[in-house]
């Protein structure tokens, strides 16, 4: 692994952060119904773990002498609460994913302390797909 794509690669992750929290805060605007209140609060507590991560690797980005990109990925278009929560669902099992392999990319780059971080960043999205999945399951079509 050169140090050149894994810049470009942790940058597609950066980007990834920031349409997250674009995500969260534009469902936290949108949700409805009986359940907004809670709804809002779940969607915006998750901006700070998506902050903090953003900056970590941006952080990280130009500590390895690369431009951290200011561009979002797209936020999916979702109109009810129960497509907000698939959207962020999906969003959150990518990220997983994404983090996985970067995480084995940094190791091949030999960065252990980018491993361990990134590592963390896995857990951290584990966690909010499984508190999504559940919220999902008994939720109305």
């Amino acid at each position: 692994m050169d140090k050149q794509t894994l810049i470009a690669h942790l940058n597609e992750d950066l980007a990834g952060e920031l349409s997250a929290i674009a995500q969260y805060i534009t469902y936290a605007a949108k949700a409805t119904g009986p359940y907004r209140p809670q709804l809002a609060a779940f969607f915006l507590q998750e901006v700070a773990d998506e902050q903090l991560h953003a900056q970590f690797l941006a952080n990280k980005i130009v500590a390895l002498g690369g431009e951290p990109t200011t561009v979002a990925a797209p936020v999916a278009p979702a109109k009810t609460n129960r497509e907000m929560l698939e959207q962020v669902l999906a969003a959150e099992l990518k990220a997983g994913k994404d983090y996985t392999k970067r995480a084995e990319e940094a190791d091949a780059y030999g960065d252990k302390g980018l491993v361990v971080a990134l590592e963390d960043m896995v857990r951290d999205e584990m966690g909010h797909s499984e508190e999504t999945e559940r919220m999902l399951r008994d939720w109305p079509l």
